[in-house]
C-alpha cells in the first residue's frame, strides 16, 4: 500500500510542482525526513527497496528493487540512472513466444541484489546491474556501467566500469583545508 501512496504521492507532486519531495519511509514505515526522491523516477518492485535517510535521488531515473536494493545514507543518484536486479534479455531470446507463459524457471534470465554503501555518489547516465554490490565513499563517474564488486572509496569509470582512483586522496586535500569538517567526515568513514 505504501508502495502506491508514494508513487500516487510523487506524480501528484510532479503534476503540480515538479519539484523535490523531501520524506520518504523506510520499509519498516519510519520516517526519512532528509530523503529526496524527485517525482519523475520510476521505482519498479518498491517493496524490495531498502532505503537510508539523507539519501538523494535525482529527475529521469529508473530504479528497480525487484531483487532487493539497498540504498545506504547518503547516498546521491544524480539523474538518468538504471539501477537494475534483474534481466530477462537472455530469456526471452531463448523462450521465445513462450517466455511470458513459462513455468519454472526461465533459461538465462539473471537476478541478484543490488547495494549501494553510504555515501557514494552515482553519476548521470550510470548502468548498476543486477547481483552489484558498491562499498560506501564510492564515485562512480558519468556513463559508468558498474558490475560485481566495488571496494570501499572506489572511483570507478567506463564501460565495463574499472577503479580509476581512490577518493580518499582528494578526501584528505579538502580535510587540510577544513579540518572542522574531520569528525563528520571520520562518524561514517570509519564505521564499520
Amino acid at each position: 500500500m505504501r508502495a502506491v501512496l508514494n508513487r500516487w504521492r510523487r506524480r501528484l507532486w510532479h503534476a503540480l510542482f515538479y519539484r523535490m519531495v523531501f520524506g520518504e519511509c523506510d520499509r519498516q514505515g519510519r520516517p526519512l525526513p532528509h530523503t529526496r526522491i524527485a517525482p519523475s523516477t520510476c521505482i519498479e518492485g518498491e517493496a524490495g527497496l531498502d532505503l537510508a535517510d539523507h539519501v538523494f535521488i535525482g529527475q529521469f531515473n529508473f530504479i528497480d528493487a525487484t531483487a532487493g536494493l539497498h540504498i545506504g545514507e547518503g547516498v546521491q543518484i544524480t539523474n538518468f540512472v538504471s539501477i537494475v536486479t534483474h534481466s530477462s534479455h537472455r530469456s526471452i531470446r531463448l523462450l521465445g513466444r513462450s517466455y511470458a507463459g513459462h513455468e519454472g524457471p526461465k533459461p538465462g534470465y539473471v537476478s541478484g541484489p543490488v547495494s549501494i554503501g553510504p555515501y557514494s555518489f552515482i553519476g548521470p547516465h550510470s548502468l548498476i546491474e543486477a547481483g552489484t554490490r558498491i562499498g560506501k565513499g564510492v564515485v562512480v563517474c558519468a556513463h559508468a556501467q558498474v558490475r560485481g564488486e566495488v571496494p570501499d572509496f572506489a572511483i570507478m569509470a567506463g564501460v565495463h566500469a574499472r577503479q580509476i582512483g581512490d577518493v580518499r586522496e582528494k578526501d584528505a586535500r579538502l580535510l587540510a583545508q577544513h579540518p572542522e569538517l574531520r569528525p563528520h567526515y571520520e562518524a561514517w568513514a570509519n564505521a564499520a
